[in-house]
């Protein structure tokens, strides 16, 4: 069943906190002549399904607050300009569902550009439709590797798993010095098993000896049996690619069954919402990902600052991510002074060096986007910087 959400419709600005690009292309307070009125951008998301806990699940709150964030504080500084609108499809977790809201918004809601899918299981299916119609589709999220091979209108703000994952091994390699480990993923989703791939290859390269590889299910709660052959192997560290509904358990159920707290759990993407989710058995862990709240990049402290204000609580890396991508998206639409299809897609693909809560962002030739990552360790059910 497709949910069809209006997040408002607001007032679109150039000038808003940390990206002086985009606010140095319109100076007045009118929208150029070849802009229309009102802006409408679709948004494509599992409210429902088995990636899903429902619209109240954290990480998909989370998202939709980083949109909204973005949608509201570039709408308040341009009043009386051009306006934007998000329209949200669920796709209920599937690339069926996803190709499905893909056609309705480009058919019948004539949307100008999409904001999704969020994952890489829905993207392989909905990517093409965006590309069918030559309609510009930004997935804030999936980071499976190959996606940008789907054509030149899909873009993505989350670092892929093959420009993350080898830099986030060099990196806690030479810091950890781990030797032997255990890998552990969730194998009926997409991104993990593209990113445990990528992990293989990635120890190898550094002469890392992989024990053994472990698997679980999307649905499975009960990880004792694997956690528990993990910790007879004695690994110098676990290394986790899980979607984020089996992650805190599988902290949790991993100290439980006796992995020493001196023994790294290291998952890249973890958020504080899993953090928090299993709580002092996340101590030590380990991730790489895409930001974090405390780094000293463009407008990021405010970022942190607006969004606790406005939601009473800590924004993740999906909300990071969903904001971003409506400011790159906007950036490019205000540079190209045009809705049309192709010139969004241009200017979008001449992404280079915007300064993003993200860091410096470009977009490489396949639409992939290029940033430095940042290592992260929990000390407190906290995220600090790995030093």
């Amino acid at each position: 069943m497709k949910i069809a959400l209006s997040l408002g419709i607001a007032v679109l600005t150039a000038g808003f906190c940390g990206c002086a690009k985009l606010s140095s292309n319109t100076s007045s307070g009118q929208a150029p002549a070849q802009l229309p009125d009102e802006f409408l951008i679709g948004v494509v998301m599992p409210l429902s399904g088995k990636y899903s806990q429902g619209p109240d699940d954290p990480n998909l709150v989370r998202f939709l607050n980083g949109f909204n964030l973005a949608r509201d504080e570039i709408n308040s500084a341009r009043r009386g300009g051009a306006q934007i609108r998000f329209i949200v499809e669920d796709d209920g977790g599937t690339g069926e569902g996803s190709a499905e809201a893909f056609d309705k918004l480009i058919h019948e809601d004539r949307v100008i550009a999409i904001l999704g899918p969020l994952g890489s299981v829905q993207a392989p299916t909905a990517l093409p439709v965006a590309q069918e119609n030559e309609i510009v589709a930004i997935s804030p999220s999936a980071a499976a590797q190959g996606l940008g091979a789907i054509g030149n209108f899909a873009f993505r703000v989350n670092l892929a798993v093959d420009k993350l994952i080898p830099e986030g091994v060099r990196l806690t390699h030479e810091k950890l010095g781990y030797q032997r480990v255990v890998k552990l993923a969730t194998s009926d989703d997409a991104y993990c098993r593209s990113a445990d791939a990528i992990f293989s290859e990635a120890l190898a390269a550094r002469g890392i000896q992989v024990l053994a590889t472990e698997t679980v299910k999307l649905a499975d709660t009960d990880y004792t049996e694997q956690l528990t052959r993990t910790k007879d192997l004695n690994p110098d560290g676990v290394i986790v690619s899980a979607h984020p509904l089996n992650l805190p358990r599988v902290l949790v159920q991993g100290r439980e069954v006796g992995i020493p707290n001196e023994v790294p759990f290291i998952a890249p993407l973890l958020t504080l919402t899993e953090v928090q989710a299993a709580g002092a058995a996340a101590e030590g862990a380990i991730t790489f990902t895409a930001w974090t709240s405390t780094a000293n990049t463009t407008g990021n402290r405010e970022f942190v600052r607006d969004y606790r204000k406005k939601y009473n609580g800590e924004p993740n890396v999906f909300s990071a991510l969903a904001y971003t991508s409506v400011h790159i998206l906007m950036n490019a639409i205000l540079r190209a002074k045009s809705t049309d299809s192709h010139a969004i897609r241009n200017t979008l693909a001449g992404t280079k060096d915007f300064d993003a809560v993200l860091g410096r962002f470009s977009f490489d030739d396949a639409g992939d986007a290029v940033y430095n990552p940042v290592m992260l360790i929990v000390r407190n059910e906290e995220f600090e910087v790995l030093e």
